[in-house]
C-alpha cells in the first residue's frame, strides 16, 4: 500500500520552470552575429581577429545603449498577454457558466504564458539600430557585413 505524502503534484511546476530556463539559455546562447563577406581585409586579418572585431563592435553598440532592453520587452509582452487572457477568460467563464472569476484566472495564467513565449521565441532578433551600428563599426574596420545569422 502506498502512502500519499502530498508531493505527487509538485513536480509539474518545477519541470515547467526548468523548461523555461533552458529555453531562455537557448535564446541567449543563439544570439545572432554578423556574417562577413570574404573580402581582402578579412582574408588578411583572419577569422580570429575578425571575431574579436565583431565582439568589440557589438560591445560598443551595447555600451551606446542600442540593444533592446530584453527584460522590459519580456515584461511588456507578458503583461499584454495577461491582460488579453484575463478579459477573454472572464467572458468565456461567464458565458460557459464556470464563473467569470475562475475564467479570468485561467485566462490570466494562459495569457501570461503566451505573452512570455511570444517574446521568448522572438527575442533572438537584434534591434535594427543595433545591427546598423555594428555593421558600420565593422565597415570602418574594413569588413563588409552581408547579413546576420
Amino acid at each position: 500500500m502506498r502512502i500519499d505524502d502530498g508531493r505527487r503534484g509538485r513536480k509539474g511546476p518545477r519541470r515547467a520552470l526548468a523548461c523555461v530556463l533552458v529555453a531562455c539559455l537557448l535564446v541567449v546562447g543563439c544570439a545572432k552575429k554578423p556574417v562577413l563577406y570574404p573580402n581582402e581585409h578579412l582574408e588578411t586579418v583572419g577569422v580570429e581577429a575578425s571575431q574579436r572585431d565583431i565582439d568589440e563592435c557589438m560591445e560598443l553598440a551595447k555600451s551606446a545603449d542600442l540593444e533592446k532592453n530584453q527584460a522590459l520587452e519580456a515584461g511588456k509582452r507578458t503583461a499584454g498577454g495577461a491582460a488579453v487572457g484575463t478579459a477573454t477568460g472572464a467572458v468565456g467563464g461567464a458565458i460557459s457558466g464556470g464563473g467569470a472569476g475562475t475564467g479570468a484566472l485561467i485566462g490570466l495564467a494562459t495569457g501570461s504564458i503566451v505573452g512570455f513565449f511570444s517574446w521568448l521565441f522572438g527575442a533572438s532578433e537584434p534591434d535594427p539600430l543595433f545591427v546598423r551600428y555594428v555593421d558600420m563599426c565593422l565597415a570602418e574596420r574594413g569588413y563588409q557585413s552581408i547579413g546576420w545569422k
